[in-house]
Formats: C-alpha cells, structure tokens, sequence
C-alpha cells in the first residue's frame, strides 16, 4: 500500500475537504468578534503563502511571529509551514536580550507582529541581524519607526486562493519554539511535521484529550507557548470548532466567552481556574454550563480547585504532564479500569497526580547514579521520556544536547517525580527547585499544594536558599486572601501535614507572586532577589 509523508498540510486539506463549514471565533482587541469558517481561512491562508513566495522567502526560511490568539496568528500557523518554510512562536513577553538572541539565531527573515506589541520589536530592532520586513497584524500600521513596514491585509491582498501545496518530508521543520529561559538563554526546539501529526492523533485519543468533532475548544494557554499546547492543530485535523480568545484572558471574559460560543473544551495554566473559581463565586456559576472539560498543565492545581470544578461545574480538571521539548505531551490523567474499582478518596488522590503516559509516550524514573528507581509511590528520582514527537536535540545547542540525553538516548526532563503501583506519575519538584537540607529532600511541590490548599490562601511558592548550617532550606512566599492568616497558623497547619524540618524558616507575606512568560511561579527570581537582600539564612534559623 502507498503512504503518504504525515505532515501538517494533511491538517488543512482534511479541514477543508469535510469542515469547510465549521467555525473559528476570535474575540478582536475591541471587544468585537470575529467569524468566518475553514473554508474562509484556507483561502486566506493559500493568499499568505502565495504572498511569501511573492517576498522571495525560500524554502527553509524562518519567520517570527509574535501574537497572541487569534485568527491571523491561526492562518500563519499554517501559510509558511505548509509551503515549505518555518514559523519561529515568539514569546513578546521574553526579556529584550533574549528576544535579540532568539531572533537572530533563528534567522528570521519576516516578522509580523500584533499592534500591542509594536514598541517591544522597535525597542530591539536595531539589534535584529536578519529581519527584512515588519509586518502588522491588523489592516492598517500603527505610528511606528519599524521599516520597512506593511499591515497584514495588505500584504496578503489580492493574491490567489487557491495554492498547489508542494510535497514535503515529513522529517523537516515546520516550528521552531523557545523555551521560557528561566534558567538562562532559552533553548530552541524544532518541531517536524511527523512529531505533530502523531501528536494530534494522541489528542483525539478516548485515553488522552478526547477531542473531536463535537467539540468545541478554547486554548486560553497563549499560541506561541508550544504552539498553544498543540490545540489549534487539534481543533483543525478533528473538525472542531475553534474559539480564540486574543488577549482577553481575565476570568469574566473567558467565562462569558464559554458560555457565548458553548465551549466543551478549555485549556490554561491552573493559575486561570483559581481567578475563575473565585470570579464565579461572586456571579453565576451558570456560565461554565457548556464546559465538559478543562485541561491544565504547568503545575499542579490545588485539591480543593479539582474537587470544586468536577462537582459544582460539572467540568472535570485533567492534568497534562509535558514540555516544550515533548510539543508538549506526555503524560495525562484518566481513570483506568483497575483504579475505578477503587475507594473514592484513594481515586481522588491518583487523580491528582500527573497521571499515565499517553499512548506512545515511555516513562522511566532514575535516581542520581542512573539506577532504576522502584515504583512504590515514595521513591524519587529523575523523569526520563520517549516519545516519537520529542525533540531529537536543541536547535544549535551541541553543550545543552550533551546533558539533556541519557547514554541510551532517552530525554532527561530535569523533573523529579515518583510512579505508584498503578502507573501513576507524580512531579514532586524540578531538580532546579527540589530543597536539599542536611542531605535530605524536600519538596517545594509538595509545600505549595498545602499551603494553596488552605483557607484563605490564594498563591504559595516555596524556594530554596543557602543555609549556614544545613547547606539549603525552605523559605515560602505566600499571597492571602484572609489578612489575619500570620505565620504562626500556616505553621501549625503545615506540621500536621509535615515533619517539623520540611516547615519553611521564613514566610513572606506578598502581594503577588512573580511569574514567568508563561505563567508559572518565577521561583530563580524569588530565590536570587532573597539571596541579594539577606545571604544565606543564619545558623538559629
């Protein structure tokens, strides 16, 4: 039988050839919103890539796309990688140093970039070694000092739209996305056609996501973040409705949009549900009555948000285990057969937990001399992966590649984690994060989730700090929604919890915990800006 190479440009033509008639829905910048179908965009999309072949960009090259969600940013997931080139996701919210660096090394030829973020392109613009054309995803260009310069209407304008789809290897790139950099220069990764076509396949699993052609899907989580965790290309291969929020991520607007458009599936970091959780409580919960499910991955969601969202929402939280490197899935949370004859509560706790690799993902634990770790639930050790859509090496990073791959090839992810007797993963910390003091561990993850859990407690991050004495212990930072919680009920409250020595020496009660381009708690700059202030903490500590 003759095959066919599995890439991306298969998602379109199957969109077009039985969907043509189905919705994609973007909330615009003013608050309007905007309608049209497949079938309208993939004639806008056979314009852009006919318009990159006007340009001149060859086969190969690189364009930068900095945008949040919404239609145009949908058709540019598309226009240059089915046509044979490449689109560089790129997080705007990255520091300019970095933005500098991961431009030019991804030699971008074309960038085109929302009107919001205009000022942040021109602020780095001078040092951008490969960047040729500007251009403005709107009709029109803003007062700027980019050029040359052109908005997208017109750059796509009167071109055909049809366009004759060249045949591809399904082993070159389409994408190249960054990570967030939180530990230093962020590392580029290339996604191949192949990797994201079984991805999507992986999405639609009963196992996995289960998203299909009844459904409609909301990715809140941003679409330069690992291509919005791959859900617009989902949406596209299975004939979903799609509904693109823009830049209108607060709980009000994101609630009233589910209900508007009858969103089944929702994806966004916890730190969303927990804003939504509490908006609801003050209006209706009558707004999330469409939601038949909301995925969530970065971090683990309290017990207590689970519990609200499956028996008040009827809208059940499934984690998603994963990584920039992995595009990005790996492990999700279901109930196997085996745990459904289980008690309530002992089902409850495996549902917490970052849950079973998906079908065609591998995981394995390794403890710090490369052993084998047991899977009794309580032993730690390193997550490595397998899958055939992780990445194969960083992009122009041979030193990273050297300690990011085991001597027999599986992905060492840097997280630590444990697996039950049932299968069960469960991220206990980053080696980066986990606290080492007196030469045992302990679990920054693990504090947070309790600490998140209590009442009146909205947001915990723990961090590590040097210690006289103990080389490393615990310091938490803490947002209240009760100003009367003090250090001494969050201590109380821990030890029943903890042994005395897991308990944090300082808490700080903050404001706001800092969170990094991708929303998830920015512990190094927690860590570094207590060390700049205080040193190690001193020995009656």
């Amino acid at each position: 039988m003759k095959d066919y190479e599995l890439t991306i440009t298969k998602f379109l033509q199957r969109a077009v050839e039985l969907f043509d008639h189905k919705e994609i829905v973007t909330k615009q910048r003013d608050g309007s919103v905007h309608r049209y179908t497949y079938g309208d965009a993939y004639e806008r999309i056979c314009q852009l890539a006919h318009a990159l072949d006007d340009y001149g960009l060859d086969s190969g090259d690189r364009v930068s796309v900095m945008a949040v969600n919404h239609f145009r940013h949908y058709e540019l997931y598309f226009g240059p990688s089915c046509s044979g080139r490449s689109i560089h996701t790129t997080n705007h919210r990255l520091p300019e140093h970095h933005l500098t660096e991961i431009i030019n090394e991804a030699e971008d030829r074309i960038l085109f970039v929302d009107p919001e973020f205009v000022e942040t392109v021109e602020s780095v613009a001078d040092t951008l070694e490969t960047v040729e054309l500007y251009v403005v995803l709107d009709d029109e260009v803003p007062e700027t000092t980019l050029e040359p310069v052109t908005d997208y209407e017109s750059f796509i304008e009167g071109y055909d739209t049809e366009y004759d789809w060249p045949e591809l290897d399904e082993n070159r790139e389409f994408a190249l996305c960054y990570t967030s950099g939180t530990t230093g220069l962020p590392k580029g990764v290339q996604y191949v056609h192949r990797r994201m076509f079984l991805h999507t396949l992986v999405h639609g699993h009963v196992d996995v996501f289960g998203v299909g052609e009844r459904d409609t899907v909301m990715p809140v989580v941003p679409m330069f973040h690992v291509n919005g965790w791959g859900f617009p290309y989902t949406a596209t291969f299975y004939g979903s409705k799609l509904v693109l929020p823009g830049q209108h991520t607060a709980p009000a607007e994101i609630a009233e949009f589910i209900h508007a458009e009858d969103v089944t599936v929702a994806a966004a970091v916890p730190t969303i549900w927990i804003e939504m959780d509490a908006y609801l409580e003050s209006t209706s919960d009558d707004l999330l009555d469409p939601l038949d499910r909301v995925l969530t991955g970065g971090s683990a969601p309290p017990a207590s948000l689970m519990q609200k969202f499956e028996e008040v929402y009827e809208a059940p939280i499934y984690q998603g285990y994963g990584m920039t490197e992995a595009s990005p899935h790996l492990a999700n949370t279901f109930e196997t057969a085996e745990m459904q004859g289980l008690e309530a509560e002992t089902r409850y706790e495996l549902k917490r937990k970052a849950g079973i690799p998906a079908p065609g993902a591998r995981i394995r634990l390794r403890d710090d001399d490369g052993n084998p770790v047991p899977h009794d639930g309580e032993s730690k050790g390193e997550i490595h992966a397998r899958s055939p859509w992780l990445l194969d090496g960083y992009f122009k990073r041979p030193e990273a590649n050297q300690r990011s791959f085991s001597d027999d090839g599986w992905f060492k992810t840097g997280d630590i984690g444990t697996i039950d007797e049932f299968g069960y993963l469960d991220i206990v910390d980053r080696i980066d994060d986990a606290i080492k003091s007196g030469g045992e561990w302990i679990s920054s993850v693990e504090l947070e989730n309790a600490l998140i859990d209590a009442d009146g407690v909205a947001e915990a991050a723990v961090v590590s700090v040097p210690h006289a004495k103990w080389q490393e212990r615990p310091v938490a930072y803490v947002v209240v929604e009760d100003p009367d919680i003090d250090e001494e009920e969050l201590r109380t409250y821990l030890l029943s919890k903890f042994p005395k020595w897991w308990l944090p020496d300082v808490f700080r009660f903050v404001e706001e915990i800092p969170k990094t381009t991708t929303h998830k708690f920015n512990k190094k700059h927690l860590r570094d800006k207590f060390v700049q202030e205080h040193g190690e903490l001193p020995l009656h500590h």
